[in-house]
C-alpha cells in the first residue's frame, strides 16, 4: 500500500458491477494493493522518540526509522535493511539504544517470519552491532561469536530500561535445547540464566533476573510447561496447568504473576495467582471467548482492563475508578473506534496509543497524561476513507451438529441487506488463526465490488480456547468444511445470501477450502478462487518450510495425520473430477509455505479431469502476492472472475 503509487481511475476492461458499487462511489483496486508506509511504532522509555518500520513503494525493501515525536516530518535517523528483510521487532532497552530482530516478508498472507538474528542501534543510527545470528562475521564481538549459528529472539527486559533485554536462543546444532541470555546492548556481552532440554520453548524472567517458567509446544507438539525450582526444572502438572496456562510477567509485588488460564480447554481467561498456580484470582472471563487484548498500566504494569477475542470488541475495566482506566474511558468516548494502548514512557507522562475498527485501519496518536494533550502521529493508511467502508457484524450461528459458531458478515454500503450475492471467505491456518472484526483487506475490497462477505470461525480457529482448536484436528476436509458450508446455508436461510450467486474465495488454508467446500457441497457454489493454496495434502511431508524442523513435522503429524489414504481422501488433487465449477488459481512461483508445486498439481488434476480453470502464476512472488503491481493485477482478475459468475453479468443458470 505504497504512498507514492498515485490513485489511478478503473478502467472501463473492469466490466459491470455489482448494483451497489456505482462508477461514482467505487473505490480504486489500487487502495487495497498498496503497503502501509509506516507500522509497528515503539516509544522510547523518556517518551520523545519512536522507531517505526518504513515500508518502500517496491514492497521489498525497508527501513527502521527514528523520529522526534514533536516532528515527525522527517527521521532522526534511517537504518535501511537488505532487500525482503525488515524489523520484526523493536525493543528500546534504554533512551538512546535499540534492539532490532529481524525477519523477512515471505508473502503477502503470512506474517513477517524472524530469521533470529539479532542487531542493536543507537537511535542516531550510530554504534551498529550485530548480538546473535547465523552471521557471526559481522559485529566487534564476531570472533567469540562462532557458535551462534541458529535463533534468537527478544523474551523482554528489566524494568525500568537499563541497557540490558532478555535473549531466548535456539541453536541449529542443538534442537532439543532451549537457551536464555541476559544480555548488555552496548557491550554486546552475555550472561546465562536459563536453559532447559526441551526445543523451541518459551520463557518468562522473574524479578530476581532469572527463568521462572518455560512454556510452549514440545517436540510432539503437547503443551507443556515448566517451572525453576531448587532443584531445576519440574514439569507442572496437568491440575496445575489446567486446559492451557501461560505466564505473562510477575505482579508489582513480585511474588504473584499474571496469566492467561483456562481449567479443562475452555476460553483462557485472564487470572493473577501465586507462582505455585495457589490462591488463583480470575481478572476477566467469557463462557463462548477467550479474552483477546489485554490493556496495561505504566510501570509497574497492571492489567486494568480487556477485551474479548470475538465479536466487536467492547472494553471492560477490571477497576474502572483507576486513574488509567479513567483515561482509556475519556478517550474512547471522544475516538470512534476501539483504542489500545500501545506504549508508555517510563514515568507514565507520555502515551503511544491507536484507534482502528471494522472500517479503519487505524491511526497512532500520542497524549500527555499531565494536560492531555493529544497529538496525530501517522495513519497506517491515509488513503481509505472509513466513510466508503463497509460495516463487518459478528454474529453467531449453530453447525448441522449444534455447534455454536462466529460468522462475521462484512455488508456492501447502500444494499438492502437481503439476497446478495455473496462470497464465502475462509481464513488461512487453519490451526489458532482466526477472523476478527478488525479491518480486514480483502472483504472490505469484495464489499466495495458489492460482495456480501461471508467469513466463519471454524473448529481449529484461535479465540475460543484448547479444546476449540483441538477439535478441528484431523478435520481439515472434514468437519471443518461443514463448519462453511453449514455457514453458507445459515447466511442464505436468514435471507442475507442469494442461494443461486455464491461463490468461494481463500487463500493458504482457505484456498484449499476454496476446492474443498465445492467438492463436499456441489451445486451451492458458483466458482472456487484459490490463492496460494495446499491441494494436495501428502505433498506437505515432501515439499515445503512446515516439514523443515522437529516441531513443524510434529504439527503435521497431530493435524492431518500420516495416513495415506485418509490424505488422499482430503486432498483436492484427488478429487479434481468432482469439482463442477469454474476456478480460479494463483500463486506465487517463490511460495516457501504453500510450494508452487502444491499450484502446478492442481491445475495438472484439473487437466486430467477435463475440468475449466484460470491461471494466475508470478515468478519472485512468495506466500501471497507482496508487489503492488501484481496484487493490482491480482485484485482485477479476482474482481472480474466473480463478476463473470455471481455479478449482473453473470449467464443465467
Amino acid at each position: 500500500m505504497s504512498y507514492r503509487l498515485a490513485r489511478t481511475m478503473l478502467s472501463a476492461a473492469c466490466l459491470l458491477l455489482p448494483a451497489a458499487a456505482t462508477a461514482a462511489d467505487l473505490v480504486p483496486v489500487e487502495d487495497f494493493a498498496r503497503h502501509a508506509p509506516l507500522s509497528m511504532p515503539r516509544l522510547s522509555p523518556d517518551g520523545r522518540h519512536l522507531a517505526v518500520n518504513i515500508n518502500d513503494t517496491d514492497g521489498d525493501s525497508h527501513a527502521l526509522a527514528v523520529y522526534d515525536v514533536a516532528d515527525m516530518s522527517r527521521p532522526v535517523s534511517l537504518l535501511r535493511l537488505p532487500k525482503y528483510e525488515l524489523a520484526v521487532g523493536i525493543t528500546w532497552v534504554d533512551n538512546t539504544r535499540l534492539v532490532v530482530e529481524k525477519g523477512k516478508q515471505l508473502g503477502s498472507i503470512d506474517k513477517p517470519v524472524a530469521t533470529g538474528e539479532v542487531i542493536a542501534t543507537d537511535f542516531d543510527g550510530k554504534h551498529q552491532d550485530y548480538l546473535y545470528g547465523f552471521e557471526s562475521k559481522f559485529g566487534k564481538r564476531a570472533g567469540t561469536r562462532g557458535t551462534d549459528r541458529g535463533w534468537g529472539f527478544v523474551a523482554g527486559q528489566p524494568t525500568p530500561a537499563d541497557g540490558r533485554f532478555y535473549m531466548t536462543t535456539y541453536s541449529w546444532e542443538s534442537e532439543d535445547f532451549s537457551t536464555l541470555y541476559d544480555v548488555d546492548a552496548g557491550k554486546n556481552t552475555r550472561r546465562l540464566i536459563g536453559q532447559i532440554k526441551v526445543g523451541g520453548l518459551n520463557f518468562m524472567v522473574g524479578a530476581d533476573g532469572k527463568a521462572h517458567y518455560a512454556y510452549g509446544r514440545n517436540d510432539n507438539w503437547d503443551y507443556v510447561v515448566y517451572h525453576q525450582q531448587a532443584g531445576g526444572w519440574a514439569q507442572m502438572a496437568a491440575a496445575q496447568i489446567g486446559g492451557s496456562f501461560t505466564p505473562i510477567f510477575f505482579a508489582p509485588d513480585r511474588q504473584r504473576v499474571y496469566a492467561h488460564y483456562d481449567a479443562g480447554g475452555g476460553p483462557t481467561a485472564l487470572v493473577e495467582q501465586d507462582e505455585n498456580g495457589g490462591n488463583r484470582k480470575v481478572l476477566a472471563s467469557d463462557g463462548f471467548s477467550s479474552i483477546g487484548d489485554i490493556e496495561w498500566t505504566a510501570l509497574p504494569y497492571q492489567p486494568f482492563a480487556t477485551a474479548l477475542a470475538t465479536g466487536v470488541p467492547q472494553t471492560s475495566y477490571i477497576d474502572a475508578t483507576t486513574p488509567t482506566a479513567k483515561l482509556h474511558r475519556a478517550l474512547s468516548q471522544k475516538f470512534a473506534g476501539h483504542v489500545q494502548f500501545v506504549d508508555f514512557s517510563e514515568d507514565g507522562s507520555k502515551l503511544l496509543f491507536w484507534v482502528s475498527s471494522d472500517r479503519d485501519p487505524g491511526t497512532y496518536y500520542l497524549i500527555d497524561t499531565h494536560n492531555y494533550k493529544v497529538s496525530k502521529l501517522f495513519a497506517v493508511a491515509p488513503w481509505i476513507d472509513p466513510a466508503k467502508m463497509a460495516e463487518r457484524r459478528p454474529m453467531r450461528f449453530r453447525t448441522s451438529d449444534g455447534m455454536e459458531l462466529e460468522a462475521i458478515l462484512t455488508i456492501p454500503k447502500g444494499v438492502t441487506q437481503s439476497n446478495l450475492p455473496m462470497v464465502l471467505l475462509p481464513h488461512g491456518g487453519p490451526i489458532g488463526v482466526q477472523d476478527d472484526w478488525y479491518f480486514d483487506n480483502d472483504a472490505q475490497f469484495l464489499a466495495s465490488r458489492g460482495y456480501l462477505v461471508l467469513q466463519v470461525n471454524y473448529r481449529g480457529s484461535g479465540g475460543r480456547g484448547e479444546n476449540f482448536q483441538e477439535a478441528g484436528y484431523l478435520k481439515w476436509g472434514t468437519r471443518i468444511q461443514q463448519d462453511l458450508i453449514d455457514g453458507v446455508k445459515w447466511a442464505i436461510a436468514e435471507n442475507y445470501a442469494d442461494p443461486k450467486r455464491v461463490c468461494v474465495y481463500g487463500g493458504s488454508f482457505g484456498g484449499y477450502s476454496a476446492m474443498m467446500t465445492t467438492i463436499r457441497a456441489p451445486g451451492m457454489f458458483k466458482c472456487a478462487v484459490g490463492y496460494a493454496g495446499i491441494y494436495d495434502l501428502k505433498m506437505m511431508y515432501k515439499k515445503g518450510d512446515i516439514r523443515e524442523d522437529k516441531s513443524g513435522r510434529s504439527y503435521l503429524n497431530t493435524v492431518i495425520g500420516k495416513d495415506d489414504a485418509d490424505l488422499d481422501a482430503n486432498s483436492p488433487t484427488r478429487l479434481a473430477d468432482k469439482i463442477d465449477v469454474p476456478v480460479l488459481l494463483i500463486h506465487g512461483e517463490d511460495d516457501k509455505r504453500a510450494p508452487f508445486a502444491q499450484a502446478k498439481a492442481m491445475r495438472a488434476a484439473l487437466d486430467a479431469a477435463h475440468k475449466p480453470y484460470e491461471w494466475l502464476s508470478k515468478p519472485g512472488e512468495g506466500h501471497g502476492f507482496y508487489d503492488e503491481k501484481n496484487n493490482i493485477e491480482f485484485y482485477n482478475r479476482l474482481q472480474a472472475f466473480l463478476e463473470k459468475n455471481i455479478g449482473p453479468g453473470a449467464s443465467a443458470p
